[in-house]
């Protein structure tokens, strides 16, 4: 394919790209809103926000394995139709209940797309060529990830508009990616003969649930170590035990778990989880510092995380051109691990009286590391699979890095929790003030608006100091990210793509069968 004709292909898959990252993060400056309006409570405000990640998450692996079988362009339309049900359906909610089912359905749409458009993308781009519009798709996953937050807070606070649009502003995206993708994507229709294994599909989704669920409510709905974690540890234990055993005993398994022999897929595999758990895990929480600690409005907290959002621009697009021309690419990964460690130790060094230009520099060498690795993992594993494995093996780096996401962003919310009780609690010591004055002295975020100034000092300090911890705890799983992918051997990438490959290993395969039979 030209040029031109892979960028028209691209088109459509940016746009479904687009609207997944927008739907995680449109919604996060009007969760507040949502909850009031809806007369819900506060398990609820973060069922809302778990189950499209639950459901995401869980449901990548399927959509990878289904690629491997069916024809990748319809399973695409088929996954952004389900976002689309799911989004009318969030638009429409008059109950919380219907919301969070919705959430669901927007979570497997959102699933299918974060799985297939990577496996699209290498079907028919070669891996020598992929590094350039790898690094497209990042930009894109930059501006979806800025532009939400801050379109999110411009429909709730637009009185004619409302939290509502927050849902509906997707729906006119999907359905232009479901047209584009119908007029320009050209993929041969190729269905394998071969049964879907639904048991390990469902013990599969079971078990990641119940882990999911457990990191997402423990140290908020319960303790963690209580009665309830001890059932969802024990249970998604077992459930995915058992789907071990059922995927090496079936001849198509939604995991080939004969992908892990090669070593370029367990490294990325690793490096990925590892990256999910520094990356989402310390970032997530830098608008509520932006908004507690520094005291600024929730548009503005969007746009103090322009830096980082930048260099991940950048670099993901510059070093996706280099390695498209050159051909090299761990010596990038390498360096975009160094970054990204280095970017979070500096974190771990902010306060609530940090320069914003020194926060700035820091922001945008973690964003600068992050752009070099996240593509090129991916990259990396796609060279070194037959083509029959291309879905499995980038549906797994994308399940593994939202896995490690989900957990960083639990557990380290939790340390994040503890860590402000107890500065808010020593403040208040000190200053002379009974430690319950402060909104349970930590556990709940603050309306600083309505604090005194004292008080107020108090807040924004423990949140300053907690954020920092938060960084520094995230830092050395970008060290453990970096050893992995130091061990990773480059090879060459391959000038043909994923359909070329597949015909080839097709042929091969064919012309075994007949000399056998000759």
């Amino acid at each position: 394919m030209s040029n031109r004709q892979i960028l028209q292909a691209m088109s459509g898959l940016m746009a479904g790209m687009f609207v997944a990252i927008l739907a995680g993060t449109v919604v996060s400056n009007a969760l507040p809103r949502i909850i009031a309006d809806l007369g819900a409570s506060q398990s609820s405000y973060t069922w809302v926000v778990t189950a499209e990640l639950l459901a995401m998450t869980a449901t990548v692996p399927l959509w990878g394995k289904l690629s491997d079988l069916y024809n990748q362009k319809l399973l695409l339309q088929l996954s952004l139709g389900m976002f689309v049900v799911g989004s009318l359906l969030a638009g429409f909610s008059h109950d919380v209940g219907l919301l969070i089912f919705s959430r669901v359905a927007q979570g497997i749409g959102a699933g299918g797309l974060t799985a297939l458009a990577q496996v699209v993308m290498a079907a028919i781009i070669p891996p020598r060529r992929l590094g350039k519009y790898a690094g497209i798709f990042g930009a894109v996953f930059a501006v979806g990830t800025v532009a939400g937050p801050l379109i999110g807070g411009v429909l709730v606070d637009t009185s004619w508009l409302g939290w509502r649009w927050c849902f509906f502003i997707g729906v006119p995206f999907a359905l232009l990616a479901i047209v584009l993708l119908q007029r320009t994507l050209k993929l041969p229709t190729t269905r394998r003969e071969a049964k879907i294994d639904f048991l390990g599909a469902f013990l599969i989704v079971a078990g990641v649930c119940a882990i999911l669920i457990w990191v997402s409510l423990a140290g908020n709905q319960f303790a963690w170590a209580s009665w309830q974690t001890a059932a969802l540890t024990g249970g998604g234990a077992v459930l995915l035990v058992a789907a071990v055993v059922v995927e090496m005993r079936v001849p198509e398994p939604i995991i080939p778990l004969g992908i892990f022999r090669n070593p370029t897929v367990s490294l990325t595999t690793l490096a990925s989880l590892l990256v999910g758990v520094a990356m989402f895990g310390g970032t997530v929480f830098l608008s509520q510092y932006f908004q507690v600690s520094l005291g600024k409005s929730p548009t503005i907290a969007g746009l103090m995380s322009l830096p980082m959002i930048l260099g991940l621009l950048v670099s993901s697009t510059v070093v996706g051109q280099i390695i498209s021309a050159t051909g090299r690419w761990k010596i990038y990964l390498i360096v975009g691990a160094v970054f990204m460690a280095v970017g979070l130790g500096l974190l771990s060094t902010i306060g609530a009286d940090t320069h914003f230009g020194l926060l700035s520099v820091y922001m945008a060498v973690m964003g600068i590391g992050v752009g070099m690795l996240m593509q090129n993992l991916v990259l990396a594993a796609q060279n070194d699979v037959p083509a029959a494995e291309l879905g499995a093996a980038t549906s797994v780096l994308s399940f593994f890095r939202s896995m490690g996401g989900t957990i960083g962003t639990s557990v380290l919310g939790a340390i994040l929790a503890n860590r402000v009780a107890s500065e808010m609690t020593k403040g208040l010591q000190e200053a002379g003030v009974p430690a319950g004055a402060a909104q349970g002295g930590g556990h709940g975020v603050p309306d600083m608006t309505t604090l005194p100034a004292p008080m107020r000092e108090i807040v924004e300090h423990a949140y300053g100091v907690a954020t920092g911890d938060l960084f520094l705890v995230a830092t050395p799983f970008a060290v453990l990210a970096l050893i992995a992918v130091f061990f990773i051997k480059e090879k060459p990438l391959k000038d043909t793509s994923g359909m070329e490959r597949l015909a080839e290993e097709s042929d091969s395969v064919g012309g075994a069968k007949s000399a056998a039979v000759g």
